[in-house]
């Protein structure tokens, strides 16, 4: 529903008194009552005024004709006000349609808006209903559009969101109602045959591909995707209950357009009873990273880093874990994406970095400490700053952190990726490129960004002996990395087979369960005590030496040279 339609709506809805003016019953009355007097003198004065021009009588008598021009006065003046008072009602009808328009549109995107989209839904589905029909509610959110708005502006973001206004309004059917409900959000509601879903499913279809489609803004492509969620009137159980008014569809449809997210996102999904129960896990997870954060059940885990060659530790991969009293030890798999959903992995990444930060400080200065940075953390022009202040803070050396950026967020702003990148390296801090053969750089942007070190990852180098493909990609790696002289990390090491493949390519090193699985803090403490790799200080002296940590497996051929 464009604009010109959604005002042809409203002003159909109109009083109709509104299109002929209302009338003014003071200055009606003026003007009745003075023709009503006009033809009462006129006609008593008439003869006379006739017989005097003709000179055959004398004139009309004085106060009759005064009280005759009287009235022609009146007449005039009442229609003249009457007149005045029409246009002033038309032009107040006009801005009451206005005012209303305003009041029940987007002003953007001429959808309806929130209040004005559930009523109009309500109607919808009781008439669906005496036609023995079904409502589909959608929920349309644009992924990534916050980044829109962060690296070209609000103006942009505001003409992408017209665009998208548009695609949906040439795919959606006549009777569908559109509603713009929030920044980047968009309703829609249409009627269907109960037994004809795939209806809904095809033109759902087909608004996932037209918001995929880059859009032209000033001169720049720029993309987007949308995840939606599809509740149906005639089947919206929630608990023993059938709900079925426009906000409860809202609502599942809401909980559907997050699953789909959760699922990789650009993809819709119908709403299903038990998604409703995933969303109220998610909201207790939520809320329990709120409180972990205050508490700091954050903590960091470590894992560690070998020479295959010589078998000798050479530092750790930092790996946040959520040590929660409600949920036990969470993966970060569960946690950090929800983190970034609600804003707050930079304030949970300084958190269990500046923990790091002070165990490192302990071991011995050779070993290094290798930290992952969200894709969320790359759009914080801040962060370099971050970073250096948490370094200060825990006198660390800073050519002994390395900072893993993912592969996969290169593509969304390579140009801030290579100034964070410039400013981290100018402090001293090394920076890898993780999970490299996963994403969608290219050997060009390899080369221009000045990395220090690339590692492979997991499901290449796990199934390197079985899988010929897989062993393919980490040979074209690592000889990648010995052409553009990038020291290269396989990660995901877990049997002996995979080990000797590995070493064959010389200078490498690795991580991963054949060297034991990520340990606590304190386990990694002890362990590295129990090996004469930890800083002695007065108040670790007293610990015994014979104390090793029971999750941490010593390495292969571990030795401290020198």
């Amino acid at each position: 529903m464009d604009k010109s339609q959604e005002r042809a709506r409203i002003d159909a809805d109109d009083d109709p008194g509104a299109n002929s003016g209302e009338r003014d019953l003071v200055a009606l009355g003026i003007v009745t009552a003075a023709i009503i007097l006009f033809v009462g003198t006129g006609s008593s004065i008439g003869p006379d005024v006739v017989r005097s021009f003709m000179g055959q009588g004398k004139g009309p008598d004085g106060a009759l004709l005064n009280a005759f021009l009287l009235n022609i006065a009146l007449i005039i003046f009442g229609w003249s006000r009457y007149r005045e008072l029409a246009k002033e009602v038309k032009l107040r009808r006009k801005a009451e349609r206005q005012a209303r328009i305003l009041a029940e549109t987007d002003p953007l995107t001429g959808f309806l808006n929130r209040r004005a989209f559930d009523a109009a839904v309500n109607g919808m589905i009781a008439d669906a209903r005496q036609r023995n029909e079904a409502v589909a509610v959608l929920l349309m959110d644009l992924d990534n559009f916050k980044q829109v708005n962060d690296y070209n502006g609000h103006s942009a973001g505001d003409q992408l969101l017209l665009e998208c206004s548009r695609r949906i309004a040439a795919i959606l059917p006549a009777r569908a109602l559109v509603s713009r409900i929030g920044g980047d959000e968009f309703a829609a509601a249409m009627p269907f045959e109960k037994h004809r879903p795939e209806r809904v499913e095809q033109l759902v279809g087909r608004l996932v591909d037209a918001i995929s489609t880059p859009a032209q803004v000033n001169a720049t492509d720029i993309g987007v995707t949308a995840s939606i969620g599809i509740a149906r009137s005639d089947l919206a159980p929630i608990g023993d209950q059938v709900r079925d008014q426009a906000s409860d569809l809202l609502e599942m449809a809401d909980i559907a357009m997050y699953h789909a997210k959760r699922q990789g996102r650009n993809r819709f999904y119908w709403f299903e009873a038990d998604m409703a129960d995933e969303m109220r896990f998610r909201s207790e997870i939520e809320a329990g990273i709120r409180r972990g954060l205050a508490r700091g059940e954050f903590v960091p885990y470590y894992e560690q880093q070998i020479d295959l060659q010589t078998g000798e530790l050479t530092g750790f991969e930092m790996l946040a874990r959520w040590d929660s009293p409600d949920f036990g030890v969470v993966s970060p798999e569960i946690f950090i994406p929800i983190a970034e959903d609600i804003g707050v992995i930079g304030q949970l990444s300084e958190s269990v970095i500046r923990q790091a930060l002070a165990d490192a400080k302990t071991w011995d200065p050779r070993l290094t400490l290798a930290v992952n940075i969200s894709p969320v953390q790359l759009r914080d022009s801040w962060f370099s700053q971050k970073l250096l202040k948490l370094l200060v803070e825990a006198n660390f050396p800073p050519h002994r952190l390395e900072i893993e950026v993912t592969e996969s967020s290169l593509h969304r702003n390579i140009a801030q990726v290579r100034s964070l990148i410039t400013s981290l390296k100018n402090q001293g801090i090394r920076v890898s490129l993780d999970d490299f053969g996963t994403g969608y750089s290219s050997l060009a942007q390899l080369r221009t960004l000045p990395f220090d070190r690339i590692k492979i990852d997991r499901s290449f180098v796990t199934s390197l002996v079985e899988n010929r493909d897989s062993a393919a990609i980490v040979h074209a790696i690592a000889m990648l990395g010995k052409g553009l002289n990038l020291p290269v990390t396989a990660e995901g090491i877990e049997s002996s087979e995979v080990l000797e493949q590995l070493r064959q390519y010389g200078d490498i090193k690795g991580q991963g369960y054949l060297y034991g699985k990520p340990a606590t803090a304190e386990d990694t403490r002890l362990w590295l005590q129990s090996l004469g790799l930890l800083l002695v200080t007065e108040a670790m002296a007293a610990i015994p030496h014979e104390q090793t940590p029971q999750t941490a497996a010593a390495p292969p051929r571990l030795t401290r040279n020198g």
